[in-house]
């Protein structure tokens, strides 16, 4: 891992998508502007991971990280390094065996956990590192907006690739919050057409409720864990 607090990637410059992570959905141009303005105002995603890490002062390696999200671990006080979804996808990671405290995800990898995959998680963090995978959980207004995605149901079952895997869940309820009722409206029928303008037509507050889950685990943890088990899904507000 680099000394410092500065991440290794390139200079702030345009937003990033998938397969990076400074936002859950790949929009251009204006929409990814506004959202990213909009999206999560309290940093409620960041306290969570800040909490399940910890990250501040730790060697912290993420995953897909988007421009904006690297900057903010690092001004949090993490020591980052950044890599592309693409070097996690089969095989060996690019980094170094126990030289990372924590790693991060945060809508950009990890669409399905295998062993082999877990193998290299394992190599990678030191004793007692945490794996923290931030994907959409649904139940909200967002999820009416995007449609049917296994985020919104089989990932976050007891039989999901998750739990199943011995991770745990912490759901965070978040928000899309606008400067104004209008704002929201013309960026949700602009960017999402009918269904947006639907959902904005039934506003009463210039924000969409917005659920993210947290899926973590510490290495080497193999512990099956369902919703049942005390303490396994815990409820940020």
């Amino acid at each position: 891992m680099p000394d410092g607090n500065r991440p290794r990637t390139a200079p702030r410059g345009a937003l990033s998508f998938r397969p990076v992570s400074d936002l859950p959905l790949p929009l251009g141009g204006d929409s990814a502007s506004r959202l990213l303005l909009a999206l999560d105002r309290e940093r409620k995603i960041d306290r969570a991971l800040g909490d399940l890490g910890p990250l501040a002062g730790r060697d912290v390696l993420v995953v897909g990280g988007g421009a904006e999200e690297l900057t903010r671990y690092a001004a949090a006080g993490a020591r980052v390094t950044a890599i592309d979804t693409s070097a996690v996808e089969g095989g060996a990671w690019p980094v170094t065996d126990a030289s990372a405290d924590a790693i991060v995800s945060v809508w950009a990898a990890f669409r399905g956990i295998d062993a082999a995959t877990l193998a290299e998680v394992d190599r990678v963090l030191r004793p007692g590192g945490r794996l923290l995978v931030v994907h959409d959980y649904g139940r909200d207004d967002v999820s009416r907006l995007r449609g049917d995605l296994p985020e919104y149901g089989a990932w976050s079952r007891r039989d999901g690739p998750f739990l199943a895997s011995g991770f745990r869940v912490r759901v965070i309820h978040c928000f899309w919050t606008f400067d104004g009722i209008d704002e929201a409206k013309r960026f949700l029928e602009s960017t999402f057409g009918d269904e947006g303008r639907a959902v904005g037509a039934r506003l009463k507050r210039p924000r969409l409720t917005y659920n993210v889950a947290v899926y973590h685990r510490t290495r080497g943890d193999a512990h099956a864990v369902s919703d049942a088990d005390e303490g396994t899904v815990a409820a940020h507000r």
